[in-house]
C-alpha cells in the first residue's frame, strides 16, 4: 500500500505499509518526526498527522478518546488525527497526511 507523507517544508516522502498496521509505524520507517510516545494508548498526542481533506471522509470516526487527544495536539485542523488510530486498509492505499510544524520527535534526545 502506498502512503505519501508531507513534511513541514513541503517535502513529499512516498512510503509503503501493509494492511492492519497503525500508520504512525509506517511514519516512524519512513523518518517522520512522529514519537508516538504513547505507543498507540491514545495518552499523548505526538502521532498527530493532517489527513489530506480526500481522504478524512473514507476513515472511520474517530474515538472520544482520540477527540480528547486531538484537543491537547498543537496545530490541529479540521482534518487532523492520530496516526497510532489509523490502521491501513486497502481502501487507504494512496492515502495522503501532512506532517504538522509543531511536530517535535524527542525521542533522539
Amino acid at each position: 500500500m502506498g502512503i505519501t507523507f508531507v513534511t513541514e517544508k513541503g517535502e513529499r516522502v512516498a512510503a509503503t505499509g501493509e494492511p492492519g498496521i497503525p500508520l504512525l509505524e509506517v511514519a516512524q520507517a519512513a523518518g517522520m518526526p512522529l514519537e508516538g510516545t504513547c505507543e498507540g494508548q491514545m495518552a499523548c498526542s505526538t502521532c498527530h498527522v493532517i489527513v489530506a481533506p480526500e481522504w478524512f471522509a473514507r476513515l472511520p470516526e474517530p474515538s472520544e478518546e482520540e477527540e480528547d487527544m486531538l484537543d491537547l495536539a498543537a496545530g490541529v485542523q479540521r482534518h487532523s488525527r492520530l496516526s497510532c488510530q489509523i490502521v491501513l486498509t486497502p481502501e487507504l492505499d494512496g492515502i495522503e497526511v501532512r506532517i504538522p510544524s509543531e511536530s517535535r520527535d524527542m525521542s533522539g534526545f
